[in-house]
């Protein structure tokens, strides 16, 4: 391989058809490189097998602007192997970013970082420069985006002609997407805007000028997106819109929100040219043109296909796609999806909380415990192994002790007696040469003490906001720590073999994935719930989890528990916040008895002393 000098992207190679490489993923990724004009990093196409071997379409398309290696699987460093890929490495080797979403907002942050003068490439993270910023498992927008469509074009392109449906289940998704109305910054305005272009007021001949303001006939031009257009364009071309500023007519300003006409889509995520317009439009392309090529329809999609002529237009697709030798051609969908098809396309989550609806359903938790009750269910709570045991702190150097940081000594103690907890407890289970990973692991309070007391051991820090993370890698140079990696990815990118998984204050289901990874590979776990409120049914998780909760709860009875699991604040009634925990309890039961069925040891522990948190528990399973 060659010598470190730029941060590396590395990208699954598996094979090639005509100007697609496979996976999509990677012809994506490639495509934005080329949108951007981005030549900050070293490119290696990952070959599945142990033979690389350059790739004709590459060394003609790519190797022009771009600095590409093909590399065999075993050749990547080993926190990459860890890794679904897409993925980039800083030149330290220790600090990576893995899955598409965070891969492609890095090349975009890269390329302005090289030339600030590209705010355009800027743009396209949309406003507050989240798009794509949420993660897959808890955005369906994201999901669809980075993995649901990616994949159904994938598959319809290289399954058999027999087994091919007409149009991919996502496929048709994204096109009732594009009918929704368009929710963005300031669109009152603009909504109101959209009225003023739209009416016509027909002046009766013999009416003077205050009967005929009395008497406006409203006329709706059948002018479409027009607005929508100009004001896209305008962003586009980061220029105002002439005439934009100027005051709407007062019975414009006088209308009810709700009377406004609804904004359509111009681009994906409403009007604005986004990082997800780059991501779709490679996949778009390759369906509508294998579709093109084996006559298959594509009347279905008129609202796809209007999409798909804009994006053409914009000047950086034009740019990319000419240096991928794309050959665009119009598709025009002739017939709209009907509404009782558009009403028939929903997730997995919506339809399995439709079939678990109880119509005999008792609202408020007393009810849903009292069930439990009777059916020998009741929270329990395992004496704590090492309630006693607290890190020296005050000997501890300053990055590794909160207390030293910005928080306000109260809030320092309660983190410490809350680390103290967890680190116990994961010292009670480490040995020399494990592999310690920190999920959900935010600026690093767990990872980078594990890391300082443990020096024998490995620690991974898993975060997907990057600046917790980077503030992490910072305290950990300050320590000068040699045992200490850092990956920003979902937690789903993470594929590493390791020991033992801990988690402080995992969000919602996010502490159902850290026990699922750690399951996976027969780790220990260490993990601290938190966001109770926020656990619902997704494509991954089904509540309740355990066989036992099945039997006597509906989906929506567990969700009162998750619900009321939340109300644990300080500032409510001691009976309220012992009903709080004691449904915290439950919820936590029921996700102990499911890993045990995987042969695990699960106990639930309250941190030690329980005012350190409102969410206090602690769910430790080890394998049997």
């Amino acid at each position: 391989m060659k010598a470190v000098t730029e941060d590396q992207l590395y990208l699954d190679y598996i094979h090639q058809t005509g100007d697609c490489i496979f996976p999509l993923h990677t012809s994506i990724s490639l495509f934005l490189l080329s949108y951007c004009d981005c030549k900050s990093f070293s490119v290696f196409l990952v070959s599945p097998n142990e033979t690389a071997t350059n790739s004709p379409l590459a060394d003609k398309v790519l190797t022009e602007d771009l600095d590409i290696c093909f590399i065999k699987r075993g050749q990547l460093p080993l926190l990459v192997q860890s890794c679904s890929l897409p993925a980039i490495v800083e030149k330290d080797g220790r600090f990576c970013r893995a899955g598409l979403a965070v891969v492609l907002r890095q090349i975009v942050h890269k390329t302005y970082e090289a030339d600030p003068s590209k705010e355009d490439i800027l743009e396209l993270l949309g406003f507050k420069k989240t798009c794509l910023k949420a993660c897959a498992e808890v955005s369906e927008w994201t999901r669809l985006c980075e993995i649901s469509i990616p994949l159904a074009v994938e598959n319809f392109l290289q399954v058999s002609p027999d087994r091919r449906q007409s149009i991919p289940e996502e496929i048709l998704q994204l096109e009732k997407k594009l009918g929704e109305p368009v929710r963005v910054h300031n669109d009152d305005k603009i909504r109101r805007q959209k009225v003023q272009q739209q009416k016509t007021f027909v002046k009766e001949s013999n009416n003077d000028i205050s009967s005929q303001e009395e008497n406006v006939i409203d006329v709706w031009e059948p002018c479409g997106a027009d607005l929508e257009l100009r004001v896209a364009l305008s962003k586009l071309t980061l220029q105002n819109i002439q005439g934009a500023t100027s005051r709407e007519p007062s019975h414009i300003r006088k209308m009810k929100t709700s009377e406004l006409p609804q904004l359509e889509h111009v681009f994906a995520e409403g009007l604005y040219f986004t990082l997800a317009d780059v991501v779709l439009f490679p996949c778009i392309y390759h369906f509508f043109d294998f579709s093109k090529n084996n006559h298959l329809s594509i009347s279905q999609l008129p609202l796809i296909s209007a999409w798909y002529q804009r994006v053409q237009e914009v000047p950086g697709i034009k740019r990319a796609a000419a240096k991928w030798n794309m050959q665009m051609c119009q598709y025009v969908g002739a017939s709209s999806l009907s509404d009782e098809h558009l009403q028939n396309i929903s997730t997995a989550s919506d339809k399995s909380e439709e079939e678990l609806e109880d119509a005999h359903f008792i609202g408020g938790p007393r009810p849903t415990m009292t069930k439990l009750m009777e059916n020998g269910i009741e929270a329990k709570f395992s004496p704590h192994p090492c309630a006693s045991w607290v890190l020296d702190w005050d000997n501890l150097p300053a990055a590794v002790n909160p207390g030293k940081g910005k928080m306000s000594s109260d809030r320092a103690l309660r983190k410490q007696q809350q680390l103290n907890n967890l680190v116990a407890l994961v010292t009670k289970l480490a040995k020399p040469g494990d592999m310690i990973v920190d999920f959900c692991s935010g600026g690093g309070h767990v990872g980078i003490v594990l890391a300082h007391i443990l020096p024998s051991c490995q620690v991974i820090l898993v975060e997907n906001k990057e600046l917790s993370l980077v503030r992490a890698k910072e305290r950990s140079d300050e320590l000068r720590l040699n045992n200490v990696w850092f990956l920003q990815a979902n937690m789903d990118y993470f594929k590493g073999v390791f020991n033992i998984g801990v988690a402080l204050h995992a969000c919602g289901v996010a502490t159902d994935m850290v026990i699922e990874r750690c399951v996976k590979v027969h780790a220990a776990f260490v993990v601290s719930p938190c966001c109770y409120g926020f656990i619902q049914n997704t494509a991954k998780f089904a509540f309740p989890q355990s066989h036992q909760f099945k039997e006597v709860l509906s989906y929506k009875e567990h969700m009162v528990l998750c619900r009321f699991a939340d109300q644990t604040a300080v500032q409510l009634s001691p009976e309220r916040r012992q009903i709080g925990k004691c449904c915290m309890g439950l919820v936590d039961l029921d996700r102990a008895w499911s890993a045990e069925k995987s042969n695990y040891s699960v106990q639930v522990i309250s941190m030690e002393p329980e005012t350190c948190s409102p969410k206090n528990n602690l769910i430790v399973g080890v394998p049997i």
